[in-house]
C-alpha cells in the first residue's frame, strides 16, 4: 500500500510539516508569521500542504520575488 500525501493538514500535522510545536505554530498564526487555516466545513479548519511548502522555500514572501537566497 502507498502511503498518502494530503492536500490539506490539520492544525498538528502543519506544526509538524515546519517542524514546530503546536503551541509555536498557533502564535505564528496568531502573530500573522503564518497563514490562518482555512474553514473547510464548518469548524473544520485545515491548511493547504502545497502553501506550507511555498511558505518554507521563502516562494510565498510578497515582494521578494526578485530577490536570489
Amino acid at each position: 500500500m502507498t502511503a498518502v500525501t494530503p492536500i490539506l493538514a490539520n492544525e498538528r500535522t502543519a506544526a509538524r510539516l515546519l517542524d514546530v510545536g503546536v503551541t509555536e505554530f498557533r502564535a505564528l498564526v496568531d502573530a500573522g508569521h503564518l497563514p490562518k487555516g482555512r474553514e473547510i466545513a464548518p469548524g473544520l479548519v485545515r491548511w493547504p500542504v502545497d502553501d506550507l511548502r511555498r511558505i518554507a522555500k521563502g516562494d510565498a514572501v510578497e515582494g521578494m520575488g526578485d530577490v536570489q537566497w
